[in-house]
């Protein structure tokens, strides 16, 4: 029988996802489960984008320019302009969602067997993405007691070596809500220009910052920066778009830009249905956001009060984007998430979350906590700590 390759082996489970069948099984018994697990917001998509695709009229679905359309990639240059990021059309590339986006980045500046860093935890998918371009992800990690804050530049300095090409940043992060300060980001810049690699900055929640006092730094705000710069974003989270799969990679740097053409290139062009839903939503109106951020600024501070009254567990209250790690008094996480679905229901209802283990790259390292996404509405959340609180009660007592 023909063997699957090593690096098939290697591509790491979806946290969020590998439960999925045990999910199936609770509500074949008829249990209702809360989807703490996902980061699927459940606002609505903005019309205008709906509309667009509802009142087309078009005789063939053809293919888009490799890199987008270009009334998107004009009208996308604008949007950041008006928000204060100094990006112009040739600056942007529309691809399959962000993912497909990093995976041009990595494509584009690291060779087999080169080493990115990148602070832990960090969205899961890293690790997918880094194992099939077939780089070596190196962890520099961050603790809950800090509130996931960036680690000492110091120990960025002493996992630097020749095959160091890149650090990948998250702003706000997703799985922790973490906001980078001014200072962090000018920080990283200088680190990066000192060691002369690149920057990766995934700012798909860049929009979801919750607090008057906390303003987004992006990357592509830091002078002297521009050729060490890379910006990662998306439709999915802003718009409540996250099946329209379009995202895009920016960067200052042209040869990147070119190298990453040369990717976009093969694999032809983004969906063509999901650009034009995506160049409308960019028409959707400022009231919109404002309703948006202060319906998850509410969710978090319900979910954040809620966790805190159980005894035992530890919670970093995010800044932005809609995830928080808990740290739970369970032996293992992975296990109790597990069970929860499988073997426990109060009421006929049970909860889903994603454990955080296979957000940190280091093993053994955060066994004991889940990241939770509170994209339910807020008595649905309080529901699900309350199920999460009796669940712990009954795990404990087995």
């Amino acid at each position: 029988m023909p063997k699957i390759s090593n690096k098939g082996k290697l591509m790491p489970e979806s946290p969020i996802r590998k439960l999925v069948p045990y999910a199936e099984i609770a509500k074949k018994k008829g249990n209702k489960v809360y989807h703490l697990n996902i980061g699927q917001p459940d606002i609505k998509t903005p019309e205008v984008a709906m509309n667009s695709i509802k009142n087309l009229d078009i005789k063939v679905l053809e293919y888009s320019h490799s890199a987008g359309f270009e009334s998107y990639r004009n009208k996308l240059s604008q949007y950041y302009i008006n928000h204060g990021l100094p990006i112009n059309t040739e600056d942007i590339i529309i691809t399959t969602g962000g993912s497909e986006a990093l995976l041009f980045a990595m494509g584009s500046c690291l060779d087999q067997g080169d080493e990115i860093i990148i602070p832990e935890p960090f969205y899961a998918n890293y690790n997918g993405f880094s194992t099939a371009s077939g780089v070596n992800v190196v962890p520099v990690i961050s603790s809950i007691e800090t509130g996931f804050d960036l680690p000492p530049i110091a120990e960025f300095e002493k996992l630097i070596t020749p095959k160091t090409k890149a650090i990948l940043i998250c702003n706000p992060g997703n799985p922790t809500g973490y906001l980078y300060t001014q200072e962090e980001m000018l920080q990283l810049a200088a680190l990066v220009k000192k060691h002369d690699l690149f920057l990766i900055a995934d700012e798909v929640y860049r929009e979801f910052i919750y607090d008057e006092t906390d303003k987004h730094y992006s990357v592509m705000n830091i002078p002297g920066i521009e050729e060490n710069a890379i910006m990662i974003d998306s439709v999915s989270k802003r718009y409540s778009m996250c099946g329209a799969r379009i995202g895009c990679i920016v960067s200052k740097n042209k040869e990147v830009m070119a190298t990453a053409m040369k990717f976009a290139q093969a694999r032809l062009s983004p969906p063509t249905f999901a650009q034009i839903a995506s160049e409308a939503a960019l028409d959707t109106p400022a009231s919109y956001f404002v309703e948006v951020i202060e319906e998850y600024k509410e969710r978090r501070d319900i979910l954040i009060s809620e966790l805190n009254k159980i005894d035992g567990v530890k919670v970093a209250t995010p800044k932005g984007a809609f995830y928080c790690i808990a740290q739970l008094p369970v032996d293992n996480a992975d296990t109790f998430a597990q069970w929860l679905l499988e073997s426990y229901d109060n009421n006929k209802e049970t909860v889903m979350v994603a454990p955080a283990a296979g957000f940190y790259s280091t093993k053994g390292v955060g066994l004991n906590e889940v990241r939770i996404a509170y994209v339910l509405k807020k008595e649905d959340l309080v529901r699900s700590v309350q199920i999460l609180k009796d669940a712990i009660l009954v795990y404990n007592s087995k």
